[in-house]
C-alpha cells in the first residue's frame, strides 16, 4: 500500500458518478474530500479481510478489486468484482458487524478510504442518500439470490458461459477484443464454484466449438449468442 500524494478531487473522481453520490450537497462532498485518505494498492494486496472491524468504506478510483468469501476448506468463493466508480466495505458499517467478505486487488488500484462516521452521518441526515444506499444493498442482495438460483439449477457449463458474458458486459474488451479483466483459471473456478480442472476442460471445449479464443489468461469471445444459448439467457 502506497500513500498517494496527489489528492484526488471528489468532484472529478470517477466514483462521483455512482448514483449514491448524486444526492450529496456541496458541503457534504467537501467534508468527504477533507477527511478521506487516497492510497495506491499493488496487485495481490489485501484491502480488508473477513472478521475485520471496518473503520471506513472505500471508493474505487482506478483498478479492479475482487470481493470473496473463504470456505471451511480454505477455498475462495468470489462474490463480485469492484471497478472504478464502485464502493466496497460499506455494508459492515451500516450493520455494525465485522466484515463478512475479504477483498484483494487484481490490478494496481487507487482507493479513497472514507471514515465510517461520515457514512453513518449521511445516512442519518440525508434521506435521499439513505434511500439510494438501501437500493444498492437490495441490488447486491438480488444478485446474490440469482447466483444461488444458478448454482442450484444450471449446469457448470452454463454457469461458465454466463460468467464469460457478464465479464464481457461489465468490463468490456481491449483493442484486440480480449476481455478487459485478466483472471487465472483458479479465479474463474472460484467465481463459478467448481474445480479448476473443470474450468480448464470447459474453456477448451468452448474454444474447440469456436465460441471463444484463448491466449494464456486472455479470453476473447467469438460467438456471444452461442454462449448465451448455453447459459440459458
Amino acid at each position: 500500500m502506497i500513500n498517494d500524494q496527489s489528492h484526488i478531487s471528489c468532484d472529478s473522481c470517477m466514483a462521483s458518478s455512482h448514483h449514491l453520490f448524486h444526492h450529496l450537497k456541496d458541503e457534504e462532498i467537501q467534508e468527504i474530500s477533507l477527511n478521506k485518505i487516497t492510497e495506491t494498492y499493488k496487485r495481490a494486496s489485501i484491502i480488508y479481510q473477513e472478521g475485520n472491524r471496518m473503520k471506513g468504506f472505500f471508493c474505487v478510483q482506478k483498478g479492479i478489486v475482487k470481493i470473496y468469501k473463504t470456505g471451511i476448506d480454505g477455498k475462495e468463493q468470489i462474490i463480485r468484482f469492484a471497478q472504478p466508480g464502485d464502493i466496497i466495505g460499506y455494508r459492515s458499517i451500516v450493520s455494525n458487524e465485522p466484515a463478512c467478505t475479504s477483498s484483494e486487488v487484481l490490478e494496481e488500484t487507487i482507493l479513497c478510504h472514507i471514515p465510517a462516521e461520515i457514512l453513518l452521518k449521511l445516512v442519518k441526515t440525508n434521506g435521499d442518500f439513505a434511500i439510494e444506499l438501501m437500493k444498492l444493498i437490495c441490488k447486491e442482495l438480488g444478485e446474490a439470490n440469482s447466483y444461488i438460483c444458478d448454482i442450484a439449477q444450471k449446469t457448470v457449463k452454463g454457469r461458465v458461459a454466463e460468467i464469460l458474458i457478464h465479464l464481457n458486459d461489465d468490463f468490456g474488451v481491449d483493442k484486440d477484443n480480449n476481455l478487459n479483466i485478466s483472471l487465472t483459471r483458479e479465479e474463474l473456478s472460484n467465481i463459478v464454484g467448481t474445480a479448476t480442472e473443470s474450468i480448464i476442460r470447459i474453456l477448451s471445449e468452448f474454444k474447440t466449438k469456436g465460441l471463444i479464443e484463448l491466449s494464456g489468461r486472455k479470453i476473447k469471445i467469438l460467438e456471444k449468442p452461442g454462449l448465451k444459448f448455453i447459459a440459458g439467457l
